[in-house]
């Protein structure tokens, strides 16, 4: 029989790419999407394998949303194998520049969309005493970057979450892994939320500059389709590791942090960025 696997943030990038690799790997794979109409690239590239995807739509920053498609799949499927958290967005600006509501709406999409998905599936996964919790995170989930302290923030906290769940869930056969990937070449920051400094902002350049850099980066940035291979991975591995790190410039700035005094990779990162 074959397994099942929840996947949000499938219109694009690494959602869309995870969504086509675990189908292919013979997974029934519910796709989950802000706006079904965005479907298209999805149901193409299943069509191509004959892999069996279901499309659905869900706002995980809306808890009604996410309860609401998260009963129906369950009735539909009966038991979730593997929930893949990926919806999620990066807001870029300062942290005067950004407004509350702005930081709440990021933790709403990237932090508890994660925890309203797994609160209504983990029962589930619990009493059959297995499953797989993957939540995709970033190297900005394990390092502080300037003009991006919602986003990392959101994504701190997330890998904070996913400890925890080690611990909680792992005692009843439920496995959480965190996939921290560096700039991806992605629609990320095409879809990302930019706020532009306040006029007189003193963070003007640095904004820029930084806004510039990560651009430059995803020109050469890992592909989503390596990502999704490592999502696989961590889906079908007998024993996942808690972390895997994805992209050479992930490793690079996890590497000098280990091997750094913070004092010393703040002035790396500094020379790095801007």
């Amino acid at each position: 029989m074959a397994k099942t696997a929840i996947v949000t943030g499938c219109s694009s990038g690494i959602g869309l790419e995870s969504a086509l690799e675990l189908a292919r790997a013979g997974y029934t794979v519910y796709a989950g999407l802000r706006d079904e109409a965005r479907a298209g690239p999805l149901k193409d590239g299943s069509s191509k394998d004959g892999s069996d995807i279901k499309t659905f739509q869900v706002n995980v920053a809306d808890g009604e949303s996410v309860r609401s498609a998260a009963g129906r799949i369950l009735d539909e499927a009966g038991s979730i194998d593997v929930l893949v958290n990926n919806a999620g967005y990066g807001l870029f600006g300062s942290i005067e520049d950004i407004s509350i509501q702005d930081m709440r709406k990021q933790f709403e999409t990237n932090f508890f969309g994660a925890v309203e998905m797994i609160q209504q599936l983990a029962p589930g996964m619990r009493a059959q005493k297995s499953g797989r919790i993957i939540n995709i995170s970033s190297v900005a989930g394990r390092i502080g970057f300037p003009c991006s302290p919602a986003y990392v923030s959101s994504k701190f906290a997330l890998e904070g979450l996913s400890e925890c769940l080690r611990y909680e869930l792992g005692a009843h056969g439920v496995q959480t892994v965190l996939i921290e990937p560096g700039v991806v070449k992605t629609k990320f920051m095409d879809n990302a939320s930019m706020k532009a400094p306040k006029a007189g902002s003193p963070y003007a350049e640095i904004t820029e500059k930084v806004i510039a850099g990560i651009r430059m980066m995803a020109e050469l940035g890992t592909q989503a389709t390596d990502v999704a291979k490592i999502v696989l991975k961590a889906a079908t591995d007998p024993d996942p590791l808690p972390r895997y790190v994805v992209g050479n410039d992930a490793v690079m700035f996890l590497e000098s942090k280990k091997t750094m005094t913070d004092a010393e990779f703040e002035d790396y990162i500094k020379k790095e960025l801007y």
